[in-house]
Order: structure tokens, then C-alpha cells, then sequence
């Protein structure tokens, strides 16, 4: 074979071609060894496999010499020493402390804007009772609301703490399924700090306090020790603000609740809760009963009669009558919102807790001049004609107001009833009555902010022109919304400028308007402006004010407009100190929320609904205003179940509000039809009395608003309209003594209208016309010079 056959052949990866020997056997050839099949390639590719192979033993050998069980064991067993001898360390370095200071609870003191000090919230709501006293069924409710191995446990729940250290160093917060001996702790001998410092240090006093004490000794510690709510320490308090007895004459049911309520006290409180919270109370109720049953505490039988007992109304402290409870109150919230905001407390359970347990001194912006003239002008005008012998409707109206200087926010005045141990709710940051046309400032606020259009092209202005019928059928692109509501007494005005629509709250203007701007930009508005609208619908309804709001809600919103637009969050609190640290409060003062020019056009425009529409007599024509310049706007609710009027001049917002409230029916609303002597209670009648009375009375020397437009009442006065009744209505011109007993429906969608008078006011209020609950118009008729609630 030649070598070109030879490199052939290799190249094939055939065997390479030997010469053969001859037949005779040549002694002298060389045997040649052929390579392995396939050629080179795969010799080398074997070659590397069979090496990777002892690579990889060699490694596996490394390691299971390195990580032998041997060694993980030992490496295992050592960190456990090692655990263990540091708790050691910590066991032997912990001692049981003595009692926390801040279970010595001090007095909180509230002062005025002056230093003067006129509320101090003092000795502690707490009796400690031993635990004898307490009946062995009401001690087992406790048992099986938060720890139902307690008589058997070493009185700390490793996996808990495990968890709540993780989530105390990942950020997560507060987490429960603490033993009772460990909340005993933290209450008595700790503090609320989430921090792992403070859970290790509980985790080692309550294992020495398992040691050293019994556990009925720590059981009557924790439930002298926990905080019930009300400003209730300890059981025995805590029975005798709920169900006015004491810890031994509690039964098994109300001792579940007061164990139900340690989870969310304030939130728990069935007299105050909200559906939410009465929901979440009785479950955990339940839950306790349930438990007590799974540990034998308690028959199946004698659980299945078991009902949640409904605790007594919440009474005031002594020392809280009058006006102060209702400042504290107030205050004592702002501050528990602030804490919870600045971190100082995981939430508001934790803040009120500490409010409660003393120590603070509490300065508010309160002015004490023009507090005492607030609450005399409501009496003057308003409760000191209360005659409930006389007219029982009159033991239902109630009165709140607030007053805020709209260039710091300070909360200068406020009225929250007629005495805090009587009324217990405060009237003046309640918002469960609807503000009704005292909202219409805020749609035109939002049509000049917006440059919105009407549906024909047109800009909104104070001069623009409106159909003002009633019943007019509002429209989008053409379209009916299914919305018409009705203006008072269904009267026709025909075509009104915006100028005299807000003179005479004409609803069939602001509700066509709304749609024009877009409800939701209006409902945007309106919580720029300081109105709470989360969870507010934005449909047409909402124009004629169907939400719920407050005296507070509504001077800041109008504080806003006065400011010329920039935010004005009123504030009750001018400085809160606890020892040495003092809480930091944001400025009341924000940015500019909507243009100079709409807000100012607004106060332009409501200057005209005193001058020129319904608030003439108790406002323009009293007798103290002495030439000043004032703004506002006037309201009444669906069947009169509300009267408003919030006004302001440029130093001074008020805003009143009246209340119709049957307190023997849980604070139903009821109307206020023939209160007082009248037919009607009217956003232009008593509520702007009372305004006008304080607010004349303590502004000094007069002022004018300095308007940033060219548009409205203050500076341009429009023409107004000669209203005409619709052909369907024959209304008596004479007043009636009571509502209308033939009712006229009004649509699904109109929760609430208003008050338009006529002007010179010649006629005698009537009685509306009543419609369905929820779906009608509360509205104001043309004022009597001798009415009485616009005498004097």
C-alpha cells in the first residue's frame, strides 16, 4: 500500500493498512497495532470522560470528608451551646423589674391659647380588685380569649415570639399571639416598643416571673393591668363604665365582652362601633364563648342561651361638662392621628392608650374670648328658646359649630353641644348629616378651576346663563342622566344667571352644572378643598350636598376659598407635650389647591347670597354688621333634618350647623319641622343668627375681601329673577303649621335641595312638599319678617 492510500484510509477512519507478511513468514516485518474504532477523535473523547470521572469522585470525596454527619452534627449541637449559653447570660442579667412608671398614670392638662388652663383629666380610672372578687367563669372568659393554655404553659409562646421578632426586623409591626403572662409584662413591667430589645427582655422576665409568682397572680395583674377603652383601667373599671357594676356581680356574657374588647377597645365598643366593628366584636365574643366550651369552662347547653349583652351609653368624666369635654375630645384625637402619622404608635388603639395614660399638657388654639362668645350666642339665639314642655320636637335639635382663622387654621372657637356629660357626641366634627346647599360653592369652585364648559360651549361664569326650572332634566352630550330635581316649592325661574342661582340655591342649575365640569372633578375638588371623600360616589346627587360632613369638615373647606385658595387644614392643637418630648404637628397652611381667580370668584359670588338671596335678614339686615363684607352660604336637608349656615369675612370662617336627633332612639335623625315655633328650621334662620351674633361680635374693626377677579356679586351685583310657579302647583300663600300631608315624589337620585327665598321677602314660610325618605328635597322657603327665628 502506497502512503497516498495509507492517508486515505486514515482519513476514513479505517484501520491503517499494514503490510502483510508473506506466506513463508517474513521474520524481518514490523507488526503495526491499529487504533480503536472511530479514529482519534473518539480515543481522545473516551480519554477525557474516563478523566472528568476521577475529577468528579475526587470532589465528592472532598466533600463528604468536609461535611461528614459527624461534623454537621457537632457544628449543630454547638450552635445550640452556644444559643443556650447566651440566654443564660441574659437569664442571669435580667431581673424582674419593679413596676413601670408608666403604669403610674398622671394627670393631662389642657390649656387655652392663653396658658389658661381649663381641663385637667386627672385621677385614674382604676380600681384594683383581688382576684377572688372576680368570678371564676369571668377569669376562664379571659383564659379563653387570649391564651387558653395559660395554667399549663412556661408563659411564653416561643413560635409567637419567633414571629414577632421576624416581623419586627423586616418591618412589619405589631403581632399578637403574646401569652397572658407576656402581655402582663409588656403592660406592667415593659413598654409597647416594637423592637427585639424589648421582646427579649419580655421573653426573659416571663419566664422569671413563671418561676417566681403564681398564676393567679399574674392573671389578677393582667386584667388590673389591660386597658378596656372609655378610659377604663382594669376590670374593675372597666364593669363599672360598661355595665355600671362591679367585677363580682359580672355574668359569664359580659365578662366575654370586657375579654373580647382588650383586642380593639375603641373599635370594639358596641355603644360607638361601626358596623364593621360590631361585626368583628360579636365574632370575637363568640370566639371566647366557643373557647371556654372547647376547655370545659362552660356547658354546650347553657353557651347556646347565651346573648351578646349590649353595654350602657358611654358617660362623661366628672370635670368634662360643659364645652371642655368636647375641646379634650377633640383634641385628644387630632393628637392620637398625629401619633399615629409621626410613628410614636403602630395605630390608633396604641395612641389613645397613651394619651390615656398621662402626662401631657395640651395647649389649643382655642381663644378663650371668643369661646365664651360662640357658646352665648348659641344660647341666645338658639337653646334658650328650646321650650321641649311646650313643643317636644325641641328636645331633639341639636347645635354644633366651629370657627377657624382662615390665615393660621387655628381652631379659635368651637361648640360641640350642650353639655359633653349630657351629649356625648361632639356636634362640631360629626359627619353623619348632610351639608345639602352649603356643597354648591364647591361645584362653581371646580367650573372656574376647571375652565369647564357648559353642555352648549359656553364658560362657566358668575354671569353665565342656566335654565333654572324645576325639574329641569339634566344632560351629558345630549343625553339625560335620569336626574330632575325639584327647586323649592317647584318654582320656575325660567333663565338665571349662576350669580342668581347661588343667591337662591336653585338646585336645577348646580346639578346641570355638575355634570357640565364632571363629577368627578368636582368630587376631586372637593377633597382638595378639605372635604373627606374617600368611599363618595361622583353622580349627580352628590350636587345638592347628599354626603355626610361636619361643622369642622365645612369651615376648613370654606377656610380654603377665604384663603384665596391655598389648603387650610383646621387644627385644634397649638402644642402637645408629654416630659420632655413634644409632638410635632404639620403646618395647618398648605399649597395652592385651586387658582386665586376661582377661588376668589367663589367669595365673590356667595357675597351676593347675603346681600342679595337667603341669608338677607339674619345676616345683611343685622343691625351689628356695621358695613362689613361677608360671604356664605346657607343649607337645609332632605326633610329638614339639618339646618346650615357657614360664612366668613376675611379674618374669621364659622360654621354652624343645627341637628334634629332622637337620643331615647340611639341618635336617630329625625326632622325639625315646627321646631322652635316654626314650620321649618332654615339654614338663613337660626344657624345664621347664631353666625351673625358671634361673628359681629368679636371681629373688631371692619374689613374688606381683597379679590383677585373680575367676576360676582363683590364686584359686579346681578340682576334677579321674577320666579314663576309651574302650572301643576297651587300653593297656599299663607303658612301652613306643619308639612304638607300630601307628598309629592321626587326622584330616586335627589337626596337633598334648598332654600330659595323670593326676594323683597314678603311671604310666610310654607311646609314642604314631603317626599321619601333618603330621595327628597329638603328645601327653604322665602323668609317672614316675623318669623321667629329672625327676630332681634
Amino acid at each position: 500500500m502506497g502512503r497516498a492510500e495509507e492517508r486515505r484510509a486514515r482519513q476514513r477512519g479505517g484501520r491503517r493498512a499494514a503490510p502483510q507478511p508473506s506466506s513463508g513468514g517474513d521474520a524481518g516485518a514490523t507488526a503495526v497495532i491499529a487504533p480503536p474504532e472511530g479514529g482519534g477523535r473518539a480515543a481522545a473523547r473516551a480519554a477525557a470522560k474516563a478523566g472528568n470521572k476521577k475529577q468528579k469522585k475526587g470532589q465528592r470525596s472532598f466533600l463528604r470528608r468536609l461535611f461528614t454527619w459527624k461534623k454537621i452534627l457537632g457544628a449543630f449541637f454547638g450552635v445550640c451551646l452556644l444559643g443556650m449559653g447566651a440566654f443564660i447570660v441574659l437569664y442571669l442579667m435580667i431581673d424582674i423589674p419593679k413596676g413601670n412608671p408608666e403604669a403610674t398614670q398622671e394627670s393631662n392638662v389642657y390649656k387655652y391659647s392663653n396658658g389658661k388652663i381649663f381641663a385637667r383629666t386627672g385621677d385614674t380610672n382604676r380600681e384594683i380588685v383581688e382576684l377572688d372578687k372576680v368570678p371564676k367563669k369571668v377569669q376562664m372568659a379571659f383564659v379563653a380569649a387570649e391564651n387558653k393554655t395559660f395554667f399549663n404553659d412556661p408563659g411564653v409562646d416561643f413560635k409567637g415570639m419567633a414571629r414577632g421578632v421576624i416581623n419586627t426586623l423586616s418591618g412589619k409591626g405589631k403581632q399578637g399571639g403574646s401569652t397572658i403572662t407576656q402581655q402582663y409584662v409588656k403592660n406592667y413591667y415593659l413598654t409597647s416598643d416594637q423592637t427585639v430589645t424589648r421582646k427579649l427582655n419580655e421573653l426573659v422576665i416571663s419566664l422569671k416571673l413563671e418561676r417566681e409568682e403564681t398564676k393567679d397572680y399574674i392573671l389578677a395583674g393582667y386584667i388590673n393591668t389591660s386597658y378596656y377603652g372609655r378610659g377604663a383601667w382594669g376590670i374593675q373599671a372597666a364593669a363599672q363604665a360598661y355595665y355600671g357594676v362591679d367585677a363580682k356581680d359580672l355574668d359569664v356574657e359580659q365578662g366575654a365582652y370586657l375579654a373580647a374588647l382588650l383586642q380593639a377597645p375603641s373599635q370594639y365598643d358596641l355603644a360607638t362601633a361601626t358596623p364593621t366593628g360590631k361585626k368583628l366584636v360579636t365574632a370575637r365574643w363568640n370566639y371566647v364563648l366557643d373557647n371556654m366550651v372547647e376547655m370545659g369552662e362552660l356547658e354546650s347547653s347553657e353557651r347556646a342561651d347565651k346573648k351578646l349583652p349590649k353595654p350602657k351609653a358611654p358617660q362623661a368624666a366628672a370635670g368634662m361638662a360643659g364645652q371642655n369635654g368636647y375641646l379634650v375630645e377633640a383634641a385628644n384625637n387630632q393628637l392620637a392621628r398625629q401619633l399615629v402619622a409621626s410613628g410614636k404608635a403602630d395605630d390608633t388603639e396604641d395612641a389613645k392608650a397613651l394619651i390615656d395614660l398621662r402626662g401631657w399638657t395640651i395647649t389649643l388654639n382655642i381663644n378663650p374670648k371668643k369661646q365664651a362668645a360662640l357658646e352665648k350666642a348659641v344660647k341666645e339665639r338658639l337653646t334658650s328658646k328650646l321650650d321641649p314642655k311646650k313643643r317636644k320636637v325641641d328636645k331633639h335639635i341639636q347645635a354644633g359649630a366651629v370657627s377657624v382663622d382662615p390665615k393660621t387654621g387655628k381652631v379659635v372657637a368651637m361648640y360641640g353641644g350642650v353639655d359633653y356629660v349630657k351629649h356625648f357626641t361632639n356636634n362640631a366634627t360629626r359627619r353623619d348629616y348632610q351639608p345639602a346647599s352649603t356643597f354648591k360653592p364647591v361645584i362653581l369652585a371646580a367650573a372656574i378651576d376647571e375652565n369647564a364648559e357648559t353642555q352648549d360651549g359656553d364658560p362657566i361664569t358668575a354671569s353665565t346663563v342656566y335654565d333654572g326650572d324645576s325639574r329641569h332634566k339634566v344632560t351629558d352630550d345630549g343625553t339625560a342622566v335620569g336626574f330632575a330635581p325639584p327647586n323649592e316649592d317647584n318654582v320656575d325661574y325660567g333663565d338665571v344667571t349662576v350669580q342668581t342661582a347661588m343667591n337662591k340655591s336653585i338646585n336645577s342649575v348646580f346639578a346641570q352644572m355638575g355634570v357640565d365640569v364632571g363629577m368627578e372633578k368636582v368630587m376631586e375638588v372637593a377633597g382638595k378643598l378639605g372635604m373627606d371623600t374617600e368611599g363618595m360616589q361622583a353622580v349627580p346627587a352628590q350636587t345638592l350636598g347628599s354626603m355626610g360632613a361636619s361643622p369642622l369638615e365645612m369651615a376648613g373647606i370654606y377656610a380654603t376659598l377665604d384663603n384665596h385658595g391655598k389648603k387650610v387644614t383646621p387644627t385644634i392643637i397649638a402644642e402637645a407635650k408629654r416630659r420632655d418630648s413634644e409632638v410635632e404637628f404639620d403646618d395647618p397652611i398648605g399649597e395652592q389647591v385651586i387658582t386665586p381667580e376661582a377661588a376668589d370668584t367663589v367669595t365673590s359670588v356667595l357675597t351676593g347670597v347675603v346681600d342679595d338671596g337667603t341669608a338677607q335678614k339674619s345676616v345683611r339686615d343685622n343691625p351689628a354688621r356695621n358695613g362689613q363684607q361677608v360671604a356664605g352660604k346657607t343649607g337645609t336637608s332632605d326633610e329638614n333634618r339639618s339646618a346650615w349656615f357657614t360664612g366668613y369675612t376675611p379674618n374669621l370662617v364659622t360654621s354652624v350647623g343645627l341637628f334634629g336627633e332622637d337620643m331615647s332612639k340611639n341618635g336617630k335623625h329625625v326632622s325639625m319641622y315646627n321646631a322652635l315655633g316654626v314650620p321649618r328650621v332654615n339654614g338663613g334662620g337660626f344657624p345664621a343668627q347664631i353666625w351673625a351674633t358671634y361673628t359681629f361680635g368679636v371681629m373688631g374693626k371692619t374689613t374688606k375681601f381683597d379679590l383677585d377677579t373680575k367676576q360676582g356679586a363683590a364686584v359686579a351685583p346681578t340682576e334677579s329673577p321674577t320666579p314663576s310657579r309651574t302650572p301643576s302647583e297651587t300653593p297656599s300663600e299663607t303658612p301652613s303649621e306643619s308639612p304638607s300631608e300630601t307628598p309629592s315624589e321626587t326622584p330616586s337620585e335627589t337626596p337633598t335641595t334648598e332654600e330659595p327665598t323670593s326676594e323683597p321677602p314678603t311671604t310666610a314660610e310654607t311646609s314642604p312638599d314631603e317626599t321619601p325618605s333618603g330621595d327628597s328635597g329638603g328645601i327653604e322657603f322665602p323668609t317672614d319678617p316675623n318669623d321667629p327665628q329672625f327676630e332681634g
